[in-house]
Parts: structure tokens; C-alpha cells; sequence
């Protein structure tokens, strides 16, 4: 019985390789197609803390105040940028505070660099209806969150893909990414931060 075990563990390896090579030539089923380099290039839209593939575009704070009503931002989360039903956009009124964290869950205040508000509102917003700001909005509304949390000074100050990936965030040198969110917890869906 020894003697047929350890024949039998010599043969494992080979049956497992036949096995999984098996497994390797399933059928295939004729459904989807492999995407073309230009369905590639759209989906391909992730921005960088460097900003080099940032769009060409410009907006500034005073234009996006008005979008950030007309897009629906209003709706998600209040007028003001707080008291809606979404996050808060903008931070408390408590003064300037040593650790940005203190603010609350506001990305334009935590997040590390510019182009990582520009990046989630050009991915995600508005909700349920992903994808459809223009470049231009999406500068126009960074700018108004960025100008609202006292990151930038000037409502008239255009930001551009040169001019955003300069802006210091308050929380550059404080960044880590700690979860608010913990298993078992509602959130809304689109909301990673």
C-alpha cells in the first residue's frame, strides 16, 4: 500500500498539469469581442497626481458655482456643499485646524493632490450620470470646491490641466488612506471616499 501511495504522489504533479491545462482550453461561447485601441483610449481615464493627461480645458470658480447648481450637485449634497444627502463638500466652519483630517470627509480638503478632485468628479459624478461633465465643467466645479474650501483664494482663478496639478493641497504631507467606511455600514454607491 506504501509502495502504491508514493507512485501515486510522484504522479500528482503530472495530473495536476494535465488537469489544469484542461481547464485552460474551455469552450468558448462567441460572446463579446476584444475591445478596439480606441474603446481602450476612452476607458483609459485616470489622472495622475502629475496631471499628464489632464484635457485640455479651463473653468474657474465663479463658473462653477453655477454648474454645481445646474448639474445637480445641489441635489446630492446641498446648496451650501453640505447638508444633503451625499457627503459634504465643504469643510466645517472651525477655523484652520493642524490636521486636515478634522474637517470631516471632505476630498477637496483630504485628498493629496488636485488632480485626484478632478479625477473622481470627471469619474464619478454626478450620480447616475457618470461621465457626462465636460472637461470644461469639471474644472469649472473643481474650482468652486477647491475656492469654497479655502484651497484656492481667487474665484476668477482659471484652472487648467498647466495651473491644477500646481495647487498645494492642505494635505499633501498628510495623506493616508484610512476607511470611513467599515463592513455592514449604508453608504451610497458611487461614494469610495
Amino acid at each position: 500500500m506504501v509502495v502504491f501511495t508514493m507512485r501515486l504522489l510522484k504522479l500528482l504533479p503530472l495530473i495536476m498539469l494535465l488537469g489544469v491545462s484542461a481547464q485552460a482550453q474551455s469552450p468558448t461561447y462567441g460572446v463579446g469581442r476584444t475591445p478596439t485601441a480606441e474603446e481602450i483610449r476612452a476607458w483609459d481615464i485616470a489622472i495622475s497626481p502629475t496631471g499628464e493627461e489632464l484635457p485640455e480645458g479651463s473653468g474657474t470658480a465663479d463658473q462653477g458655482s453655477q454648474l454645481y447648481l445646474e448639474k445637480g450637485c445641489a441635489g446630492c449634497h446641498g446648496t451650501t456643499g453640505a447638508g444633503g444627502l451625499a457627503p459634504r463638500l465643504v469643510k466645517r466652519d472651525v477655523g484652520v485646524l493642524e490636521d486636515p483630517w478634522n474637517y470631516g470627509r471632505i476630498l477637496p480638503i483630504r485628498a493629496p493632490y488636485a488632480t485626484t478632485v478632478w479625477d473622481f468628479i470627471n469619474r464619478a459624478m454626478p450620480l447616475n450620470a457618470e461621465g457626462t461633465l465636460s472637461a470644461d465643467e469639471v474644472y469649472s466645479i473643481t474650482a468652486y470646491l477647491l475656492y469654497l474650501n479655502d484651497v484656492i483664494e481667487d474665484d476668477l482663478m482659471v484652472l487648467d490641466e498647466e495651473s491644477l496639478p500646481k495647487i498645494e493641497m492642505p494635505n499633501r504631507e498628510n495623506w493616508a488612506q484610512v476607511p470611513d467606511w467599515f463592513p455592514g455600514q449604508p453608504r451610497l454607491e458611487g461614494y469610495p471616499y
